[in-house]
C-alpha cells in the first residue's frame, strides 16, 4: 500500500509550444532543478523579466525541502519521524507543524478509504524489500508476514492537536505515500508567498500546476503508458490532460517491482493481506487541488483494485482516471469529474 521511496516518475511533461516564441516578451519561463527525498524535482516558473531573484527563490525551495526531509524521512536516522519510530514510549510527543499536517491528512485518508491507505504498514514494506532495509533474498514466510501484520494498524496511531502517540511500542510510520505530494504543496505555497502565480512543480512524479506558460497556453501533462519497465528507459504517452489549477498524482505498479521465484512483486502493499497487490488495475491518476491528497488517494485506489476503486471515486466525487490490463491490451475508464481535464 505504500509507494516506495524509490522514485516512480509517472508523468512526462509535454511542452507543446516550446519551440515557439512567447507572445509576451516581458515574461520568461525559468527552470529550477534539484534533488530531494531520494528523487529529483523540476519546477518551471513564469515571471516578468528580472522581477524575481530566481537564485534566492531556488535557495528558499531547497531549504524548505531539506526541512521536510528532516521531519519525515525514514532514511534519515535522526529525522523527527525516525526518532518517533525508534521510540517505544506510548506517551504523546509534540511534533512539528509540517509533520502534524501530513499525519492528520494520512489518518483522514486512511479512514476514508477504510484502511487501504495505511501509513503504519512500514514493517510490511520493509519485509518485502521496498523500504530502507535491503531487499530479501527469499519471499517472506507466512510466519514473518503474521509477525509484521501484528505491528501495523492505523487505529494504533493517535493525533490530538500536535501531540502524536502510538498504542503499541513498535509501531512504525512511513509517510512515503503522501510526503512527496506534501512537498509539492509546500513549494506551491512558497511560490505564492513570493509572488509567483504561474508554475509547474514536479517532485518525483507528483505535480501541481497553476496559471499559464510564458506563451499564454495552459500547461499540458501526459499520463504515461503503464508498460512494465523498471529502468524507465522506454516511456511513451498514454493520455494527455490539462489539469488547470490543480495537482496531479499517479500511482502504478509497473515501474517499481522485482521478480523472485518466478513471481512478480509490486511495491504497493495491501494492508489487508500483508502482500503486494495482485489485480488488473495498473495505474490510477487523481486530479485534486492538493498534491498531498491526490498522492494518497491514488495509492489507496491502486490497493482497492478496479471495481472498488471506481465505485469509491464516484461515491466521493474524485477526479480519477484508471488504466487496467486485459488479455487484449489496456482499458481506460474515468470518473465524470475527470472528463473535463481530458485533451
Amino acid at each position: 500500500m505504500i509507494k516506495s521511496k524509490v522514485v516512480i516518475l509517472m508523468f512526462t511533461l509535454i511542452f507543446l509550444a516550446g519551440c515557439f516564441p512567447s507572445s509576451d516578451l516581458s515574461k520568461q519561463e525559468v527552470l529550477l532543478q534539484g534533488r530531494t527525498m531520494g528523487t529529483t524535482y523540476n519546477i518551471k516558473i513564469v515571471i516578468k523579466n528580472n522581477a524575481v531573484d530566481t537564485q534566492q527563490l531556488h535557495t528558499g525551495i531547497d531549504a524548505l525541502l531539506v526541512q521536510l526531509n528532516q521531519e519525515m524521512s525514514t532514511y534519515i536516522d535522526d529525522s523527527e519521524l525516525s526518532l518517533f519510530n525508534k521510540s517505544t514510549s506510548l506517551a504523546p510527543i509534540e511534533i512539528s507543524i509540517g509533520l502534524t499536517r501530513v499525519i492528520k491528512e494520512a489518518i483522514r485518508l486512511g479512514q476514508l478509504s477504510e484502511g487501504k491507505l495505511d501509513v503504519t504498514v512500514g514493517p510490511l514494506v520493509n519485509l518485502w524489500g521496498f523500504g530502507p532495509e535491503y531487499r530479501p533474498d527469499i519471499i517472506p514466510s507466512d510466519e514473518a508476514l503474521l509477525a509484521a501484520r501484528q505491528r501495523i494498524g492505523l487505529a494504533e496511531l493517535t493525533l490530538i492537536g500536535n501531540k502524536l502517540a502510538k498504542k503499541v511500542p513498535n509501531l512504525y510510520v512511513d509517510l512515503s505515500t503522501i510526503a512527496k505530494g506534501y512537498g509539492v504543496d509546500l513549494v506551491a505555497e512558497y511560490l505564492e508567498e513570493e509572488g509567483v502565480h504561474n508554475y509547474l512543480i514536479e517532485i518525483g512524479g507528483e505535480m501541481r500546476i497553476k496559471g499559464f506558460k510564458h506563451t499564454g497556453e495552459l500547461w499540458h501533462i501526459a499520463i504515461e503508458k503503464p508498460i512494465q519497465d523498471p529502468t524507465g528507459e522506454h516511456r511513451s504517452v498514454h493520455q494527455v490532460i490539462i489539469p488547470k489549477n490543480n495537482a496531479v498524482a499517479t500511482s502504478g505498479d509497473y515501474r517499481n517491482y522485482y521478480e523472485a521465484s518466478g513471481q512478480r512483486f509490486s511495491h504497493i502493499i495491501d494492508p489487508s493481506t500483508g502482500k503486494p497487490i495482485n489485480h488488473k488495475l495498473v495505474s490510477v491518476t487523481v486530479i485534486h487541488p492538493s498534491s498531498m491528497t491526490a498522492d494518497g488517494l491514488s495509492t489507496a485506489m491502486m490497493v482497492m483494485g478496479e471495481a472498488k476503486a471506481i465505485a469509491f471515486a464516484e461515491e466521493n466525487d474524485i477526479a480519477a482516471y484508471f488504466i487496467a490490463k486485459t488479455d487484449h491490451g489496456f482499458v481506460e475508464q474515468s470518473t465524470v469529474k475527470f472528463m473535463q481535464y481530458l485533451k
